[in-house]
């Protein structure tokens, strides 16, 4: 048989990083048109994807989504084909299971991009696992250490690729600075800020606080691109959080009672090497004020031999419009004006080239060119991102405890257990 040289893509979730399209319009965020569904489609114009389809809970919004894809997609890039099918049909109001006739639909050797809230990535990643199929999950995989290594050896017995989708490896200041950190000794101490506007509560009133928390939702950038840089050099021992509420609970935005604005994360990083002790605050929050960029983004590391500090969200570049004000621009990440010859261009960003990646790796499995191992060292892998839900589950699990202080537990083969210090 001929070798495929594509691969199809079923999306999973409807909402502002899959298509921009929120509450039936389009998003207010710096995601207008989407991520994930511009990436795919563009992917297809290339000739990496061939069938594309979508499944959501709500037949019923897609010819909204339909029209505002053309408007925004199809009309700005020369007329990219935005065409996908649908689950379920237009007239269903509800079915929080139509995920499973999509991937039924799928050829085995398929991707499904699963961009769900977090408590539905375990059910779905584990039913496209099953069908035989690659995935590549939004960040967080999943929130608990048990679920991420009943996926991973469900997915290492199929042969199939599952990744998650760390955008910020793919961040062309985040490969540098890691390569630096890495050269610069054992870890002293870490520190990163990452918050989006409170605005943003009423896109994620229906999960905020119920299916996750800010935690999960931003610090997963930072404790990624921890365990990413001091992979093999350190490993993280112990975690205890605090938070702050107030805001998110109350008009207008109305989260579940106790929803944490703020959460911070203080994380013991013991080196494999000299066994010295460093130390890492990640803090995260979904109540900041509208500014100049969507989303602030920062980090600081001070290392036995040298610093190194980014501002992700001040690239350099800024902008001030009469409609818009003030803002500061990061096309690095996705970068949305069309090139000269009309179609999307924005192939060096970040966002884009994690789906990219991802797409080409599994057209490689398919292939039988790569294996699932050799990836492991290349992306952010089920196994290579084990210590990230760790860490993040120990968080939760710290904040449950009223902020008590838990040991990760490394075991011979790579699992990680919990202690609580008594």
């Amino acid at each position: 048989l001929p070798i495929s040289t594509t691969v199809d893509v079923l999306i999973c979730g409807t909402g502002e990083y899959t298509t921009g399209f929120v509450h039936n319009s389009g998003s207010k965020s710096d995601k207008k048109i989407g991520v994930v569904g511009l990436s795919v489609f563009e992917l297809r114009r290339l000739g990496k994807v061939k069938e594309i389809s979508i499944v959501g809970t709500t037949g019923k919004k897609y010819p909204l989504i339909r029209e505002h894809l053309r408007k925004n997609i199809t009309e700005t890039y020369n007329n990219l084909d935005t065409s996908m099918k649908t689950f379920p049909q237009d007239d269903v109001e509800r079915n929080p299971l139509a995920y499973e006739e999509a991937i039924a639909a799928l050829v085995p050797g398929s991707l499904v991009a699963v961009f769900t809230p977090d408590d539905t990535h375990f059910a779905i990643a584990k039913c496209a696992i099953e069908h035989g199929c690659h995935v590549l999950i939004a960040k967080p995989a999943v929130k608990t250490v048990a679920e991420h290594t009943a996926l991973l050896a469900l997915a290492e017995a199929r042969g199939v690729l599952v990744q998650i989708e760390f955008h910020k490896r793919w961040d062309p200041i985040y490969v540098d600075a890691r390569h630096r950190i890495r050269g610069l000794g054992d870890l002293g101490f870490f520190t990163s800020f990452m918050s989006q506007p409170k605005f943003q509560l009423e896109t994620f009133r229906a999960w905020a606080g119920v299916s996750s928390d800010i935690s999960y939702y931003l610090n997963s950038h930072h404790v990624d691109f921890s365990c990413w840089a001091l992979a093999g050099l350190a490993r993280p021992v112990s975690v205890s959080a605090i938070a702050s509420t107030g805001v998110a609970h109350s008009p207008p935005f109305n989260c579940q009672q106790g929803t944490e604005d703020t959460i911070t994360l203080a994380v013991r990083w013991q080196s494999l090497l000299s066994a010295s002790i460093g130390t890492a605050t990640y803090t995260a929050s979904w109540t900041a004020p509208r500014s100049d960029v969507h989303s602030q983004q920062r980090f600081y590391c001070l290392a036995a031999h040298g610093d190194v500090t980014v501002d992700q969200a001040h690239r350099g570049y800024t902008c001030a419009t009469d409609s818009t004000g003030f803002a500061s621009i990061n096309p690095l990440y996705m970068a949305y004006a069309p090139g000269p010859d009309g179609n999307f261009a924005g192939h060096h960003g970040y966002g884009y080239k994690s789906i990219a990646d991802c797409v080409e790796a599994c057209i490689s499995l398919n292939a039988k060119r790569v294996t699932v191992g050799v990836l492991d060292g290349v992306l952010p892998t089920l196994r290579a991102t084990l210590p990230t839900t760790a860490i993040l589950e120990a968080g939760r699990r710290s904040l449950d405890r009223g902020g008590a202080t838990i040991q990760l537990v490394h075991m011979g083969d790579g699992a990680i257990d919990f202690a609580l210090t008594c």
